[in-house]
């Protein structure tokens, strides 16, 4: 069969490597990819230049080949209503509707959802002007809240303050300066939660939920979570913070319910259901949705998926879910650290040379996803903020870390730095 990947980043490439590894499957286009879906070394992957939101083209392109699954990596595409379109032409795709996507396109949406479902989550208000969420934030007391952005902004519409002058400031930025477009037409006010961020994945058919091992994020820029947010610095898989029991939990309180509050509201959701979750000491709270397979959490899963990606996604798409064979798991866990330009998550620069990939790659266990680059003249050079994922396996989250870790040491480019406590959060007493 033949599969369409649609994207360019670390998630995508993961995403094409693990589809390329299946039996069933003699080709793998991605759209638009990227310099490591380009040098893959399975033949069976091959870039298509399209871009993932030009959704006339990628449709003449699935009609024309013809391709038999399409996988969604980006938000951006979903929220641009690429299910629907694939969908009423006949082809099998597996994401959420446009309506569906509203769970990560809308966190006023979002929020009031988990409210009406009676999913845990830090209280909030929404707005549409400055006028009265100053007022708001001037009658209450000074205390650490959060200001989110309404809509997409790839990951950088999340503002933590520490107080109620910061959380005024961030009001401003999102609609008196617009720093986030669009997306700050509306925004969401919300308490503070302190703990633990887990990140828990499952695909859906609307129906059946088939929940993934859990990973943590590291959202913040810089070491020790500090900094401003990103789209995440690096990931890793399982985390000891979620307890079987606590997965049980997730899985009673916050996915069924979500699931089940989506097809009364007559928006069934088929695809990845990815909950942001904070681990309070008042219990589980969910932070956000995601709709589809997080980046950079993707890349530690299909490290560790030693099962046919393929069957499962294809059985969701299908709304057969039940019928799929179960997920089997690396018991290893994988540890994934992003490498970025200098200046993110502000101004960058690209087109930056980068050395030492053929040395990280012999670095047993150790696999380097691209995100944001691209090839010039046979070289591979940097072409966004977040450029590569090194990600590892190891007999144990310490030792994922040092070979992931050892793998980053051999890359090189201009301006190229990381985080260097990907995964110390689980290795604390």
């Amino acid at each position: 069969m033949k599969v369409l990947v649609v994207g360019g980043g670390g998630r995508e490439h993961a995403l094409a490597w693990k589809l390329g590894q299946s039996k069933r499957v003699d080709q793998v286009f991605v759209a638009p990819g990227n310099a490591g879906t380009a040098e893959e070394d399975s033949a069976a992957i091959e870039n298509v230049e399209i871009g993932d939101t030009n959704i006339p083209q990628l449709l003449a392109f699935a009609k024309k080949n013809p391709i038999d699954l399409t996988v969604v990596g980006p938000e951006a595409s979903l929220a641009a209503g690429i299910v629907d379109a694939f969908t009423a032409e006949g082809l099998r795709i597996f994401g959420p509707n446009k309506q569906a996507t509203e769970l990560e396109a809308s966190k006023v949406f979002c929020k009031n959802l988990l409210r009406h479902a009676d999913v845990p989550t830090a209280d909030f208000r929404t707005f549409r002007d400055l006028e009265s969420a100053r007022l708001f934030l001037d009658e209450r007391e000074d205390t650490p809240m959060v200001v989110k952005a309404d809509g997409l902004a790839a990951g950088k519409g999340v503002i933590v303050c520490s107080n109620r002058a910061e959380a005024i400031e961030a009001v401003e930025r999102i609609i008196l300066t617009e720093e986030f477009g669009a997306a700050g037409q509306q925004l969401v006010i919300e308490d503070r939660l302190v703990g633990q961020e887990a990140s828990v994945l499952a695909i859906t058919d609307g129906h059946t939920i088939l929940t993934m091992p859990a990973a943590q994020d590291h959202k913040p820029a810089y070491d020790g979570d500090r900094g401003p947010n990103t789209g995440g610095m690096g990931a890793y898989s399982p985390t000891p913070l979620v307890t079987d029991e606590l997965m049980r939990s997730v899985e009673e309180k916050v996915l069924v319910p979500t699931v089940h509050q989506l097809k009364r509201m007559r928006k069934p959701f088929k695809g990845i259901l990815y909950a942001g979750l904070m681990i309070t000491k008042q219990g589980l709270k969910v932070l956000e949705y995601n709709v589809r397979f997080g980046d950079p959490e993707c890349q530690p899963l299909m490290m560790r998926l030693q099962s046919d990606l393929v069957d499962v996604l294809e059985a969701a798409a299908d709304g057969r879910l039940d019928e799929a064979p179960d997920m089997i798991w690396d018991p290893r866990p994988a540890v994934c650290v992003v490498m970025a330009s200098e200046g993110y998550p502000g101004d960058y620069t690209r087109g930056h040379a980068i050395r030492g990939l053929t040395e990280a790659a012999a670095v047993p266990d150790a696999k380097v996803f691209h995100a944001g680059t691209k090839m010039v003249d046979g070289q591979v050079v940097t072409n966004g903020g977040r450029v590569l994922g090194v990600t590892a396996l190891g007999s144990s989250i310490s030792s994922a870390k040092l070979q992931a870790y050892t793998a980053v040491k051999c890359i090189r480019w201009n301006g190229a730095w990381c985080r260097k406590d990907i995964s110390d959060k689980a290795l604390a007493p």
